[in-house]
């Protein structure tokens, strides 16, 4: 029997009581982003690590109930914050959906899932038979100024449960590494579009928007507060 883990044992909900869903809505819009400038109209998605269900239930709205959305969660605790959400065309489960079934569809997402995952490696190898198409999100914690501080690494560590830690080029590589085709890829702006991320977020806000504009890569690189979006298959 597999130990218990601290999204199982309700550390996690403890140290996050919302599991972040004010966050969900931002989320499926980077999500419906990557889909549509690819030309991707799925007729199932599914979500592994669906945490509180936000994700699954902006992307329904949007989509409407000819699309079939299916939600995975090891977290007893988080499925318990889904299972009032659901309705005919979306549906959540407490299972380990790479474990427990065979099933596949059109798109699968992981949405700041394989940070938190002992055997990423494994995970991503165990994904790519599940969904046609895969999106995955993934925080981009390795920068100048976070390596410089060390705190705020290990903050996210404690906190939210962060075990690995990526830049654009490690994330993409490990993709690759893993089996995954690069479909496409650009960086989300959490710390530039999301509100409330607290005053040492809003310090460096204008400075990482202009920068930004100039050099995208070497801003991610030096001051950070940037995620990766990158579609697979």
């Amino acid at each position: 029997m597999k130990p218990n883990t601290v999204y199982e044992d309700g550390t996690y909900l403890e140290n996050n009581p919302t599991w972040h869903e004010e966050n969900s809505a931002w989320k499926a819009r980077q999500i419906l982003r990557i889909l549509e400038r690819n030309g991707i109209s799925p007729s199932t998605v599914a979500e592994v690590g669906c945490g509180a269900g936000g994700i699954l239930v902006s992307l329904a709205n949007v989509f409407g109930p000819d699309v079939q959305f299916s939600g995975y969660e090891i977290s007893p605790q988080a499925l318990a914050l889904c299972k009032d959400k659901e309705k005919p065309n979306l549906h959540f489960f407490l299972q380990d959906l790479l474990a427990e079934s065979t099933v596949s569809f059109d798109v699968l997402l992981a949405i700041d899932v394989i940070e938190h995952v002992e055997d990423c490696f494994g995970f991503l190898r165990r994904v790519r038979a599940r969904g046609r198409y895969k999106v995955f999100h993934i925080p981009l914690d390795l920068s100048v100024q976070m390596v410089l501080r060390s705190s705020p690494l290990l903050r996210v560590r404690e906190k939210v449960g962060h075990i690995h830690y990526f830049t654009k080029e490690t994330a993409l590589a490990t993709l690759r590494d893993t089996g995954h085709e690069i479909v496409d890829h650009f960086y989300t702006r959490p710390s530039l579009e999301r509100p409330n991320l607290g005053w040492r977020v809003n310090l460096l806000r204008l400075p990482r928007k202009l920068l930004f504009s100039l050099h995208p890569d070497l801003t991610v690189r030096i001051l950070g507060g940037f995620s990766l979006l990158a579609l697979t298959r």
